[in-house]
This record gives structure tokens, sequence and C-alpha cells, in this order.
């Protein structure tokens, strides 16, 4: 069964218990929304289903396999942080060839948004113009699952919907699971919605719930 299966996640820093009871699943052809105040959790636990943070529990299971180090998740998910990634010393022509497959590298050298960026090296970019490249690279690796820590940090108004239509175009192949801090971002989105609350997960089904569990004021119109 093609699954990314998340159970039992509990992480502490210091005396402080951020996550406990965490049960998440993510299929391919579903964008799981993944909601929640600021320093509820969200980051960590993306970072700990990636592999790159520890957690004193946890269960992951790939695609019906368990995984229990980060070199049993590679090129299974990718996950893609906040912050921006990207060398930049490098021109980005060259950040292509090394993070892509051979098969792929010539699609997105061909891809319109990028081919003004090919001669440039990273830091001559905006942050946002890095945000997008770094979002289609992700795209185009093999992982089959993909985590997105605010896919739209830092993009331009006139991107986004760029970014949400190139999310919505691969997760035909994919499933995803993503965060961000603008709700409207993730409920324009996403196939489920998941809250953290409290450090456990709650399944949305309705989206006035998130009124309910104080995500948004009460006065919040949830279209």
């Amino acid at each position: 069964m093609l699954e990314l299966f998340v159970d039992s996640i509990q992480k502490s820093f210091g005396h402080h218990t951020i996550l406990t009871d965490v049960f998440i699943s993510c299929k391919p052809g579903e964008i799981i929304g993944l909601l929640g105040r600021n320093g509820s959790g969200k980051s960590t636990l993306l970072k700990i289903i990636f592999g790159s943070i520890e957690a004193e529990n946890k269960f992951i299971r790939i695609d019906g396999k368990n995984s229990t180090r980060m070199w049993d998740r590679r090129g299974k998910l990718i996950y893609l942080p906040q912050d921006n990634f990207l060398p930049s010393h490098l021109k980005i022509k060259t950040v292509i060839d090394a993070f892509c497959k051979k098969s792929e590298r010539e699609v997105i050298k061909c891809d319109p948004q990028i081919k003004p960026f090919l001669d440039k090296k990273t830091k001559e970019l905006s942050g946002g113009e890095r945000r997008l490249i770094e979002i289609k690279l992700v795209m185009h690796s093999n992982s089959r699952y993909i985590l997105i820590d605010e896919p739209f940090n830092g993009v331009e108004p006139l991107h986004k919907e760029d970014v949400k239509r190139i999310i919505q175009q691969h997760s035909k192949e994919k499933g995803f699971i993503i965060t961000d801090h603008d709700p409207k971002n993730i409920l324009d989105l996403a196939t489920k919605l998941i809250l953290l609350h409290d450090g456990k997960t709650r399944e949305i089904r309705n989206k006035d719930e998130l009124v309910f569990y104080g995500y948004l004021p009460p006065t919040s119109r949830v279209e």
C-alpha cells in the first residue's frame, strides 16, 4: 500500500513536551494541510518525519516498510524547510545539475520561470525567486512524499497562485504535507486538514472547527 504513515510521535525540549499522541498519514494524490499556532510544533514534526531531528518516540512507515533511520527514507520523501537552502555562490544551472536526475534537468532549465535565472548566482536572486526555484526542484525529485514548511515564504503575491498550481499538478503522483502561517493558502490547497493542538493532531472535517479549537477567532469567516 502506498502511504506515508506516522504515529506515536513524542517530542520534548527540556521539561516542555511539544508533541504527544501525534498521528498523520499521507497518500499519493493527497495534500495534507498541517495547521497550528506558532510554536505548536509543525516544523518540529516535519523534521522528525524527515529524520533531521530525533524524537523520544516515533513510528514511521513508508509504503508498507517500517522506517527507523533517515537513510531508510532517502529517495522516498524530501523536506523543504522554511529557510532558503540553495548554495549562494553557485549558478542556478549548476544547482539544477547537482540536485536533479539527468532526465529532469532540461525540463527545469526550459521552464519559462526558471530560464531567466540560469546564469545567475543564487545570491543575486530575491528570496521569493529562490523559493520558487526550490519548490520546482523538490517537485522534480524522485521522492513520492514531499514535506514543505512555509512554501509561500517570501513569495510575491503574483507567484503564490503559481506555487499552488505547481503543487496541485504534482499531487496527481505525489503526496504532500504542507504548513503555512496563512491559513487561506492551506485551505485553498488541502484535500485534508490536520490541526496540531495541545501537542496532539486532530483531523478537521469542518472548517468551522478551526474556530472551535481557537485556531481562528470567532469573528472569522471560513469560506
